[in-house]
This record gives C-alpha cells, sequence and structure tokens, in this order.
C-alpha cells in the first residue's frame, strides 16, 4: 500500500484565514486534495474534519504535516496525547515549525524519527506537568490571600435529598437501575456519587 501524507490546517473562528497555513503546506509540496482544513476551536478534540482525518484517512506508515503543534490540540497534555496516539499507530507526524521533525532520514532507519517523536513527548509532558504545578500554586496563594482577607468561603456543601438518595439505591440494590441512572436522577456526575454513597454509608 501506497505511504500517503496529508495536511491538517485549522484556524479557530471563520473570522481568520487558512491561507498562511496552505501556502506553507504547497511550498511543502502538498496538493490540494491532500489538504484538510477546520475553522474550530482548539479547546477540545471534538472536530469533525480532524476526527475523520484521523480515525478513517491517515493508516500506519502514512505522514502527517501540521503547521504547528498547536494545530493538534490547545494545551501541551491533549498535543501529547494526540502524538502518543500517531506514534502508537505508526504515523509520522511532521510541524512545520519545528526543524528536527522534518529530516529526512535513510531507508529503514526510521527509528530516528521515533527518537525525535520521544523526545518531543517527553519534552512536552514536562512542561504540561509544570503548567499543572504552575496552577495550583496560584491557586493556592489566592485562596490564602482570600481567605487573609476574609473572603473566601470555600466550594459551598454538595446538598443531596437523602430520601430520595436512599430510595435509589434500594432500587440500584435490586438492579433494577444503574449508578449512572443514579447519578443523573441526583443532577451530580458518576464519580460524585460514590463520594455520597461513601459518605452516607450505602454500600453494597
Amino acid at each position: 500500500m501506497d505511504k500517503r501524507t496529508y495536511y491538517y490546517a485549522r484556524v479557530s473562528s471563520k473570522s481568520q484565514n487558512l491561507a498562511r497555513q496552505i501556502e506553507a503546506f504547497k511550498k511543502d509540496g502538498a496538493n490540494d486534495h491532500d489538504i484538510i482544513t477546520e475553522q474550530q476551536s482548539g479547546k477540545n478534540m471534538d472536530r469533525p474534519e480532524y476526527q475523520a482525518m484521523k480515525m478513517h484517512m491517515l493508516r500506519p506508515g502514512d505522514t502527517l504535516v501540521v503547521m504547528s503543534l498547536d494545530r493538534l490540540g490547545r494545551n501541551k497534555e491533549a498535543i501529547k496525547e494526540e502524538l502518543r496516539y500517531y506514534k502508537e499507530h505508526h504515523i509520522r507526524v511532521r510541524i512545520l515549525d519545528l526543524p528536527t521533525t522534518n529530516i529526512n532520514v535513510p531507508q529503514n532507519q526510521e527509528w530516528v524519527i521515533d527518537v525525535v517523536n520521544n523526545i518531543l513527548i517527553e519534552v512536552l509532558s514536562a512542561m504540561a506537568e509544570q503548567e499543572r504545578l504552575t496552577i495550583r500554586k496560584r491557586q493556592a496563594e489566592g485562596i490564602a490571600i482570600a481567605k487573609k482577607a476574609g473572603k473566601y468561603k470555600g466550594k459551598p456543601p454538595l446538598k443531596i435529598d437523602e430520601d430520595k438518595l436512599r430510595k435509589l439505591f434500594d432500587e440500584y440494590k435490586v438492579r433494577k437501575i444503574t449508578k449512572v441512572k443514579m447519578a443523573k436522577e441526583l443532577g451530580i456526575s458518576r464519580p460524585t456519587l460514590n463520594r455520597v454513597l461513601d459518605r452516607y454509608g450505602l454500600k453494597i
């Protein structure tokens, strides 16, 4: 099977222009039918054109080309997961703004590309973790300042209709409903339901 190269261009809104990315792709040798475009925010991965390309067009041995890393996702954690997916599925990712991902290697020396991808994933992982630590530190500092000023009240306690909870739990015990249904009826998430059940000592 022939190896294919696909190019993915994205802007966050219809007011932005795809021309710069498309021009760069054509300089790289892309044909119009190889270019997938999308005007969609990168805040999540629910981008129809991207998902169609990822799940139905790209095959092992193919190459995906993007202009910059942020075209794959909004944050480093999401980008890292996309890169890991492509690595696991033997799809090469080239980022035009990162020359090290564009190196040409002799046949049967694809391990060089794997090394580059592994380094990139590790760097992104470290940066993402550092960002998380920085955010937590700033949140803690903000809470401390608010507490000192007497303005921090904390998260309001979760209010649960105990009678309704126990009735639903009785139905769950005889397999009339699932925990997912219980959570929906109570207006809470599935993980929160587990904590609520623990709080009220409701266990099977």
